[in-house]
């Protein structure tokens, strides 16, 4: 977190949080109360300084007050980026722990970020990340029997420029990422 925020936490250490304001979409738009906020220095602060409390519950430290974030789907969407994972804020993935096929079709991956959505526009991108269980490639056919249900696969933490060997994608129902993985989607006091 940024020096001024960490001097106001401890200048002013009981001020109140604040629910019901801010909220991150599944492609990562921070909103303000449903806009989208479109200064960037803004959206730099507010990711410079986004971390999650022990209850898992993701929050915007501002200043002495925290700001809890409404999650669409998970804390944090990753882009893939000149072969990388970046996340919405910026920040650099480097090690992939898990990866899951979500019943609506999207993918989620855990790196020591944290859980954290695949940016749908960057899918097609992270497909061929995809194994099947003899470490090659799936082919189109096997993709799609995979993609509806049929065999297994594991995600080449490699191909998308991170540590960690080929970890197993699991099934998981969209309704059940926020128990699977650790966090709160819709903090509330």
């Amino acid at each position: 977190m940024d020096a001024a925020v960490l001097a106001a936490i401890a200048k002013w250490p009981d001020v109140p949080a604040v629910y019901g304001w801010l909220a991150l979409t599944a492609r990562g738009q921070w909103r303000l109360r449903g806009e989208p906020i479109g200064n960037a220095a803004i959206r730099s602060f507010i990711g410079r300084n986004y971390a999650a409390d022990q209850g898992g519950c993701w929050y915007f430290q501002n200043g002495p007050q925290r700001v809890y974030v409404a999650l669409e789907l998970t804390p944090w969407v990753y882009r893939l980026e000149g072969g990388r994972l970046v996340a919405h804020t910026g920040a650099m993935a480097q090690e992939l722990r898990a990866a899951a096929l979500l019943d609506d079709g999207r993918l989620v991956v855990v790196t020591e970020l944290g859980p954290g959505a695949i940016d749908d526009r960057d899918n097609s991108a992270v497909l061929p990340s995809l194994r099947g269980r003899d470490g090659a490639a799936l082919a189109a056919g096997a993709l799609e029997q995979w993609l509806d249900g049929i065999g297994e696969a594991t995600m080449d933490a490699a191909m998308l420029g991170l540590a960690g060997g080929p970890v197993p994608v699991q099934r998981l129902a969209a309704a059940q990422l926020g128990a699977r993985f650790g966090f709160r989607p819709s903090p509330a006091p």
